[in-house]
């Protein structure tokens, strides 16, 4: 993905990060709380088998909304 897609991606990804904050169950992997920012960027990584900046430009309406969807499901 190029610069300016990759860098419109990240602030989403902070965004939603920000908004989850505090919002996701907790974890015993995880004893100090969750990290909202990290949970949304591997929830894409996961879901596309690489990191958002590796994808072609073509998916980046895909992945706008899938970073919605992925608040939708943990409101």
């Amino acid at each position: 993905m190029n610069e300016e897609l990759s860098k419109i991606i990240w602030t989403r990804i902070q965004e939603v990060g920000t908004e989850l904050a505090g919002k996701l169950p907790e974890s015993s992997r995880h004893p100090k709380g969750r990290n909202s920012w990290a949970h949304v960027a591997n929830s894409v990584k996961s879901h596309y088998g690489c990191s958002y900046k590796e994808l072609d430009d073509s998916y980046f309406d895909d992945v706008m909304n899938y970073i919605t969807f992925i608040l939708l499901i943990n409101q």
